[in-house]
């Protein structure tokens, strides 16, 4: 037996004689069923290919004297933007009242429709300038006169506010608050009430605690940019008071993050989540003022969430096994 032989006794495929194949109508449709599913095999596995994956990893958050944005977007339908404030505090003692830093407040009617809008810097500023106003027609009086003057001044300005407020409570004014607070990277909390309200201007304006409705909508609340497949817990929550007002607070666990591209672009931001309390008011006589708390902490652990793109060798190794296997079936 010669070499050439023996080699093609090794050919695990031997050929069939031509006189032995014979070409059918029946045959000829298991092959186009046969060539359609390795087309949609095919597609399938090169979509599966060109799509991105992601890989989580936790590590220590080393992160120092950077500020933790805060992005805000709520209504409050059943109160004014003149009684509204945006205070926070957190666990250095920083203190802030009223907030002043790229927060803005617009004015609804009662279909929530915009009807007025202004920067809450520009409402401070016209204070400031009402008051100086006031000051400057004064000047040319006597000087045993000047408190009196001013005295009366604040008394009219603060009358003037109770009549404005209670036109917009009566015509069912709400307001939407939204912007971004730079707050220092640790714990803390701010809240958005009428705390920034002499209270007995808030007494006169609300006749009690009670009657402050601080029914909400949180349309987006965020620590940082979005990146896909983020779910932040507090969007489009709605809460709604019927009968007793009362003090709702957010705790929220803040947990920083890092979103690696495939273009090796990092999106640092943070994810979190949160646990809700309401607390009402139990008697007229509760001299707690309803408000709305969001109670932030961080965690000491950051994620880092990185997008990463299958091998073309894994790709081919799949094609190989789906196509061939389809072929020899059919």
């Amino acid at each position: 037996m010669g070499m050439k032989q023996v080699i093609k006794n090794l050919d695990a495929f031997p050929r069939a004689e031509d006189h032995l194949l014979q070409k059918t109508q029946s045959g000829a449709l298991v092959s186009i069923i046969g060539l359609t599913i390795m087309a949609t095999l095919f597609l399938h596995e090169l979509g599966y290919y060109l799509t991105t994956y992601t890989v989580h990893q936790m590590s220590v958050d080393l992160k120092r004297g950077e500020t933790l944005p805060i992005h805000i977007n709520m209504t409050f339908p059943s109160l004014p933007c003149d009684v509204l404030s945006v205070d926070a505090i957190d666990m250095s003692g920083k203190h802030e009242v009223d907030l002043d830093t790229n927060i803005w407040k617009l004015r609804l009617n009662s279909y929530g429709q915009i009807i007025g809008t202004e920067y809450v810097s520009d409402l401070v500023e016209k204070e400031h300038e009402h008051a100086a106003h006031k000051h400057d027609d004064g000047k040319d009086h006597h000087e045993h006169s000047e408190e009196k003057i001013h005295l009366q001044t604040f008394d009219e300005a603060t009358e003037n506010t109770i009549k404005k407020v209670k036109e917009a409570l009566k015509n069912g004014e709400g307001c939407r608050v939204y912007g971004v607070l730079d707050v220092q990277r640790v714990a803390g909390n701010f809240h958005i009430s009428v705390h920034g309200l002499n209270i007995y201007v808030a007494q006169m304006i609300f006749d009690g605690a009670k009657n402050v409705n601080v029914s909400h909508v949180i349309h987006d609340l965020s620590f940082g940019p979005k990146y896909p497949g983020i779910h932040n817990p507090l969007d489009d929550t709605k809460r709604t008071l019927h009968d007793a007002s009362g003090t709702f607070k957010y705790y929220i666990k803040i947990v920083p993050t890092e979103y690696r591209y495939i273009s090796k672009e990092v999106l640092p931001t943070n994810q979190f989540s949160v646990t809700e309390y309401f607390s009402p008011i139990t008697s007229q006589f509760d001299r707690t003022w309803p408000a709305v708390y969001f109670l932030y902490d961080l965690s000491p652990i950051t994620v880092t969430i990185k997008e990463e793109r299958r091998s073309f060798l894994h790709f081919i190794t799949r094609l190989c096994a789906v196509l061939g296997g389809t072929f020899a079936v059919t």
